[in-house]
Order: structure tokens, then sequence, then C-alpha cells
């Protein structure tokens, strides 16, 4: 199977979670996502000071700059498969 067509099983398999992941897994997939759909972040980050959970969720993101999408893809496939168990 294709790594497009494994990564997009993922996605629907991390809906399906029987336990909500943390908060610092839930940024991991977050920021995995965003690098294997957009590649690296851009920008230092959301206007708003405080609206710290968009600072959060930019920082993660950022943290992968360099990743290749098919990398950040693998990763989030293998995050996903681990929280399946």
């Amino acid at each position: 199977m294709e790594l497009t067509e494994l990564f997009q099983e993922a996605i629907a398999a991390s809906k399906t979670l029987t336990e909500k992941p943390d908060n610092d897994i839930l940024l991991k997939l977050y920021s995995l996502f965003k690098q294997a759909t957009e590649g690296d972040a851009v920008g230092d980050g959301p206007e708003n000071a405080f609206d710290f959970v968009a600072k959060f969720k930019h920082d993660a993101w950022a943290k992968l700059k360099g990743l290749s999408k098919e990398g950040a893809m693998q990763e989030y496939i293998d995050l996903i498969k681990q929280l399946k168990g």
C-alpha cells in the first residue's frame, strides 16, 4: 500500500481512538499532520499573543522544520499504530 493511503487510513484511525491522548500527544499528532500536508511552518505564530493554544500548536509544528512530508507521514502512521495498541 502506498504511503499516502496509509497516512489517510491513520487519519481515519485517529478519530476512532478509544482513549483521548494527552495534550503532548495531541500536539505531536497536529504538528506531524501539518508538516505532512503543508510542509514547514511559516511566520512567527499567531498574531494574538494571548492565543496560547495557537502558539503551542505553531511552536510544535515549527520544531519539525526540515522534516520531509513523507517522513512526517510515516511518523504520524507509527504514532497512531502505537496509540491503537
